[in-house]
């Protein structure tokens, strides 16, 4: 079996089986067809299942040093080994090749870098204001209402793009499928909900079931990229860190719930986080918080 044929079967059971999304499909895609060319450069042929689990150790470092040499950094070139040894993984699951050669090849350390989070009077701030970058009424009602499901109710920005009209008319809460397709519950509150409304009231774009919820200026789903490059401007406007992005919501959100006593185990619910380790962070983040207010203000800090 070919290369390519191995790469096409793999790419299918991550859409049908694993569902994973489309970003990481492409993203993990991308990283075993450049896989791929590399083999096929350095061993002379394009490679084949037995070519592939005849593979050394060096044969797998010597990818990954060539993507250091482009620049890749220790966190993506992470990233490209876990896309590796998962393709590797689906073809000794459905094919019997073993390809040994990865297993012993470690991953780079990667430091964990802390979300850094808005106060709350900021991530309001970057709602209204990156609203009011738009001279049409109904653009500006939609961008305050999706950075405000971001902050108000933890969604990921596809998430929010992702819903359509059937979710109105709006209630207490909103079911939501996240990564995988798995559903959640979110609980909205009023100030998220009436800003959806508000938005919905002015949406010159008729509100069909199967359309998206919120439409770009020609009536199309709403592009994330569109709304960063709006929240890049409103930020600079306000004086606010680059670290300042529609995903900076979804961060404060968790950090400013867990610093008002909310339960671990419910932050990771409303997150849609498959493991408790992930949801665990905004704990260092409260603690990190917590310590530059210390130095700030205490006399001795």
């Amino acid at each position: 079996m070919t290369g390519a044929a191995l790469l096409a079967g793999w790419l299918e059971s991550l859409a049908n089986e694993r569902r994973l999304s489309e970003h990481t499909r492409r993203a993990y895609g991308q990283t075993v067809e450049r896989f791929l060319r590399f083999v096929e450069h350095s061993q002379g042929r394009p490679p084949d299942l037995a070519l592939l689990d005849a593979l050394s150790t060096a044969d797998f470092r010597g990818f990954l040093a060539c993507r250091r040499a482009e620049g890749l950094q220790n966190r993506s070139a992470a990233r490209e080994l876990s896309a590796l040894k998962t393709f590797i993984g689906h073809t000794r699951e459905r094919h019997g090749a073993v390809a040994a050669g990865i297993d012993g090849v470690k991953a780079p350390k990667v430091r964990r870098s802390l979300p850094r989070a808005l106060s709350p009077d900021d991530a309001r701030a970057l709602a209204d204001t990156t609203g009011e970058m738009h001279d049409e009424p109904w653009m500006q009602a939609r961008d305050t209402a999706v950075l405000l499901l971001l902050y108000g109710a933890g969604l990921r920005i596809g998430e929010a793009l992702s819903l359509t009209p059937a979710a109105l008319p709006l209630g207490d809460t909103l079911a939501i499928s996240g990564k995988g397709r798995k559903v959640r519950i979110v609980v909205l509150l009023p100030v998220v909900r009436a800003a959806i409304d508000a938005y919905v009231a002015l949406c010159p774009w008729p509100m069909a079931r199967a359309e998206p919820l919120f439409r770009g200026s020609r009536g199309g789903a709403l592009s994330a990229n569109v709304l960063r490059a709006t929240v890049r401007r409103a930020r600079k406007l306000l004086g606010l860190p680059e670290s300042a992005t529609p995903h900076a919501l979804r961060h404060s959100f968790a950090t400013h719930l867990l610093a008002r006593g909310g339960d671990l185990r419910a932050i990771q619910e409303l997150l849609g986080h498959a493991s408790l380790s992930s949801t665990q962070i905004y704990t260092s983040v409260d603690a990190a918080q917590l310590l530059d207010v210390y130095r700030n203000a205490h006399p001795r800090g």
